[in-house]
């Protein structure tokens, strides 16, 4: 089996069985092994004046002990089918698609309990927003994480296999937890930043033009370009930028962090801006049909 059968495989896994509770309340997901690990290095290495050298050395670990248990898988028996497995608990398309759709769902029961729940998936307050930026939370965190959880674990394992994969996802969590832009981060997360910025350069564009032909909307590409621009990432602004055209609505704008409002523009101004619980619904339509999209160029790869 070719490494697009396998990842074909992994994704279909992914979609019928995501993340079992039962699973996972019994033994340790790779993730959170994964965001063990930084963590610990984290507190050993982040201590002095030479916090950007040891971010550098950190992402070198990293690196290191992802190629190691690749080279480690490679000596087990029935590999493949380990490594596809592997795959399919690293992707996270069922669980993102849940996730977002129970903002909805908890939208229409009160503004309270929206703001409960998008507050699993962003990392901005949420205390105050009114159903608008409830929703435009959702949604921005669904165009991302799309990219960021499928497109991009995919494309890595097309590229290198599962080590790329591996790889790819051990930088993204680190990302995720040492790339702030703060005190305690600005230089120890520095290298992890930028190499997460370089790993999802490709896959966000493609990310972005998925759902445009998911949608039919394949001539909005430089519009799409436009609006990417005025988002404050390098990358996530492509698939925010796709999901807010093709949805005509309206995503970004301010938003508070640690109680401070922070004044970004509002990516794709033109589009709906009075938002509600139907448009998260319209959002995760087009998660699946993106997903879909990419199963079918997978397997086209498979057969090739």
């Amino acid at each position: 089996m070719n490494v697009a059968g396998a990842i074909a495989i992994a994704m279909v896994l992914d979609a019928v069985f995501g993340e079992p509770g039962w699973l996972w309340s019994r033994m340790r997901h790779p993730a959170v092994l994964i965001g063990n690990i930084i963590s610990w290095l984290d507190r050993q290495l982040n201590t002095d004046s030479q916090r950007k050298l040891r971010g550098v050395l950190t992402v070198i670990i990293l690196i290191a002990l992802g190629i190691l248990l690749s080279l480690l898988l490679r000596i087990l028996p029935a590999t493949v089918f380990i490594e596809t497995i592997l795959a399919a608990i690293l992707l996270a398309h069922k669980s993102l698609t849940a996730h977002v759709a129970d903002v909805a769902t908890a939208l229409r029961l009160s503004l309270d309990k929206g703001r409960k729940s998008v507050a699993k998936i962003v990392g901005r307050d949420t205390r105050d927003m009114d159903e608008p930026a409830v929703v435009r939370g959702a949604i921005e965190s669904a165009a991302e994480n799309l990219s960021d959880g499928v497109i991009a674990p995919v494309f890595w394992f097309l590229i290198a296999g599962f080590p790329g994969m591996l790889i790819y996802k051990i930088i993204n969590t680190a990302d995720s937890m040492i790339g702030y832009k703060n005190q305690r981060y600005e230089q120890f997360g520095w290298a992890a930043a930028r190499l997460d910025d370089v790993l999802n350069w490709v896959p966000a564009r493609m990310t972005a033009a998925l759902i445009a032909l998911a949608h039919l909307r394949p001539g909005i590409g430089l519009s799409v370009a436009r609006d990417a621009r005025l988002h404050r990432s390098p990358n996530a602004g492509w698939p925010e930028a796709a999901m807010a055209i093709c949805l005509n609505i309206s995503l970004a704008g301010p938003r508070s962090y640690d109680g401070e409002v922070r004044d970004f523009p509002y990516v794709h101004p033109d589009g709906e801006s009075d938002l509600g619980p139907a448009d998260i619904d319209r959002a995760v339509t087009a998660l699946w049909k993106a997903w879909v999209l990419t199963l079918v160029f997978v397997l086209m790869l498979a057969v090739v």
